[in-house]
């Protein structure tokens, strides 16, 4: 993520900005960098698709709030695909915010609701977004991982292949627009009457009109079926997190935008490690004789056990550090650790022998628990007490 700018220094707003402010300036940058205002100009075209990409995000509550908590990381890979949004091209920019300008003296200089380049630009029913959740291991949150996921979804109708039509002579020019996919009209404006350029409300900017509709889909383009969809998933994701997958939802009809997926993540259990952010966790058990005496012991991580050293006359409680064994920040901030709990294990049935043994022991002065440096020991503290 190195190099990019930050969203809200790129439409330069705050980081309180509501709704209206945030549209408020990205229509200004829109209208500044617009390519038809700025022809052949690259830089223009480029500072276009930045104000847009910020803008998307922004204006998108789930999508702000990540962005919010985890910057540029948490937008990482890019639309389509089984990627995670993090570019936009200038047919995605025209599909999903041409209508910056709808109502504003603006849409007759940039065309309204027309197309670039002189075409129609569809606008059909935009496809519902889509909720999946995906489980994921320790070990495969540490190191990201591409899943496949078969997903039930609206998909293009595979008799008319999304045309709606029943077939290729049930198709005609629309009568309304003749075929050019829009309508001009004259609108009334502070600056006086201007021209402007809409989609046409008969074709929806398709420029044809169905005579006859297909028996599968009912004209709709799309029906029910499965689609397998790869989705990539970052490392470091967290419980409860959800990622979108942009146009991995229902099929849009009558040539409109597909819906997002919407991917919530779950954690697995771990037979041995529990997360606590990015650090894991483990409760280590060893006998009295090993923490009296000190011992090496091997111990689960991600990565494969490994051998740590308990010094003689560890205390329950102690806690060992495994540097970098824990997980990656999804900010690309490093790993954490994994913290070890150290536990005396207290048997509960003992044999006469351990019994004698255990007996023995406990009248032995190292066997009784020591006062600190100036504190008295209980026995000493009962006889103040009862003089």
């Amino acid at each position: 993520m190195a190099g990019k700018r930050d969203f809200y220094e790129i439409l330069g707003v705050g980081k309180d900005a509501d709704a209206a402010a945030l549209k408020k300036a990205y229509r200004k940058l829109a209208v500044k960098y617009h390519p038809d205002k700025n022809p052949d100009d690259k830089k223009a075209e480029e500072k276009f698709k930045e104000a847009a990409e910020a803008y998307e995000v922004l204006n998108d509550p789930q999508k702000r709030a990540r962005y919010d908590r985890f910057g540029h990381a948490g937008m990482q890979g890019a639309g389509g695909g089984g990627g995670f949004r993090g570019g936009m091209t200038m047919d995605d920019i025209f599909s999903q915010f041409g209508d910056i300008f709808n109502d504003s003296p603006f849409e007759s200089f940039f065309g309204g609701g027309a197309s670039r380049g002189g075409g129609a630009r569809t606008r059909g029913q935009r496809g519902s977004n889509l909720r999946i959740k995906v489980a994921l291991s320790l070990e495969e949150i540490e190191n990201g991982v591409t899943k496949k996921i078969k997903v039930k979804k609206q998909v293009t109708c595979n008799s008319c292949h999304g045309s709606g039509a029943k077939d290729s002579s049930s198709v005609s020019s629309c009568s309304t627009c003749k075929g050019s996919g829009y309508v001009r009209q004259v609108k009334s404006t502070f600056l006086g009457q201007m021209q402007t350029t809409t989609a046409c409300p008969t074709c929806n900017g398709s420029g044809q009109e169905i005579t006859a509709k297909c028996t599968t889909c009912r004209g709709a383009g799309t029906n029910y079926g499965d689609e397998t969809v790869e989705i990539e998933i970052p490392a470091g994701v967290e419980e409860g997190m959800q990622l979108s997958m942009r146009g991995g939802g229902n099929m849009g009809k009558y040539g409109g935008q597909s819906g997002d997926l919407l991917i919530s993540i779950e954690e697995k259990p771990h037979e041995f490690l529990q997360r606590e952010g990015s650090n894991l966790t483990y409760d280590l058990y060893v006998n009295f004789a090993d923490a009296a005496l000190g011992t090496s012991i091997e111990v689960p991580t991600i990565g494969g056990r490994v051998k740590i050293k308990i010094p003689a006359g560890t205390q329950p409680g102690k806690i060992f550090r495994l540097k970098g064994k824990g997980l990656p920040s999804i900010q690309g901030y490093g790993k954490g650790d994994q913290l070890i709990h150290m536990n005396v294990w207290t048997p509960k049935n003992l044999t006469k022998e351990e019994t004698k043994l255990l007996e023995k022991m406990r009248d032995m002065p190292n066997f009784r628990p020591q006062p600190k440096k100036g504190e008295k020991g209980f026995f000493d503290r009962m006889k103040d007490y009862f003089g």
